[in-house]
């Protein structure tokens, strides 16, 4: 969701409309600049993950979800997902997935084995 942004920032080019990410420029120029949301990584449509300084939040395109909290549990071994008591942290981390979720493009088997 950065790279594309951030590469059009480097290269002083316009930013398509549809494109929802930040650019990280800042913070290639600087590693300790301020940074106000946590990171998002993507696999496929309405898969997305956050981690914040503290927590990790995952939400599948099934519902499914998974919250860690990195500082108690670096090797993500309890997922807290279904602790009423962190609601609040799963609702303030969403505000951050993407508000766009395209279709994937389908994928034709050419019959050839690839490695």
């Amino acid at each position: 969701m950065s790279i594309y942004p951030t590469l059009c920032d480097l290269a002083n080019l316009p930013r398509p409309p549809h494109i929802e990410g930040p650019s990280i420029r800042s913070l290639l120029i600087q590693p300790d600049a301020p940074w106000d949301r946590p990171a998002l990584t993507t696999h496929g449509r309405n898969r997305h993950a956050l981690r914040s300084e503290r927590w990790r939040y995952i939400r599948y395109d099934n519902g499914d979800e998974e919250l860690y909290d990195e500082l108690r549990d670096p090797y993500e071994w309890t997922n807290l997902a279904g602790d009423l008591r962190l609601t609040q942290i799963k609702e303030e981390l969403s505000k951050w997935f993407p508000l766009k979720n395209r279709k994937e493009a389908s994928r034709k088997k050419t019959g050839r084995h690839v490695e």
